[in-house]
């Protein structure tokens, strides 16, 4: 998914600086140490799937550089799923690496295919999760059927040794409505 220029990248939060208004249910969502295939997967009762939307190498966002700790328009590899559940769209994600760090470190994204990349970052002891961080996600950065206005995302960066995954989740309105939240 191309990404519009006049977009304004998000003022991403950790956990102390997200406003009191916050739902505690939502802050659950965002902040959960665990792994949210395992999560969903749970909440569908097993009924969870991953649809790829888009994959392939692209520059950087710049929000994306700084958090990898790469130069402004670096190239990596993008990735853009709907994690599901009983066949709704709960969860946008949004997955990038450096072409710099990924070439060479054995990790195949693009073999990914309909695996969660979750299922393979948490099952590899290798990878260690940074912070958690959280904001409203642009509008304009999800896809055309998802976009709205208002969505919580949270990200994170998974690292080993010199290769950084960074992964974007934005929680779409259908997983709150079957969260309860």
């Amino acid at each position: 998914m191309s990404i519009p220029s006049s977009a304004s990248s998000p003022r991403w939060l950790g956990a102390a600086e997200l406003p009191p208004a916050a739902d505690a249910a939502v802050r659950d969502w965002l902040f959960d140490q665990g792994s949210l295939t395992r999560r969903l997967t749970a909440l569908a009762d097993g009924a969870f799937d991953v649809t790829p939307l888009a994959e392939g190498w692209q520059p950087l966002r710049d929000e994306e550089c700084a958090a990898l700790g790469v130069a402004p328009g670096s190239q990596g590899w993008v990735r853009e799923v709907l994690l599901r559940g009983h066949g709704q769209p709960w969860v946008f994600a949004r997955s990038v690496a450096a072409r710099a760090a990924l070439e060479g470190s054995g990790l195949a994204l693009e073999a990914l295919g309909r695996r969660s990349l979750g299922e393979l970052l948490f099952s590899d002891q290798a990878f260690a999760r940074g912070e958690l961080q959280a904001c409203v996600y642009p509008a304009e950065w999800l896809p055309g059927e998802q976009a709205a206005a208002g969505l919580w995302a949270r990200r994170s960066c998974f690292r080993r040794g010199a290769l950084g995954v960074l992964v974007a989740e934005v929680f779409l309105p259908a997983l709150w409505h079957a969260a309860g939240a």
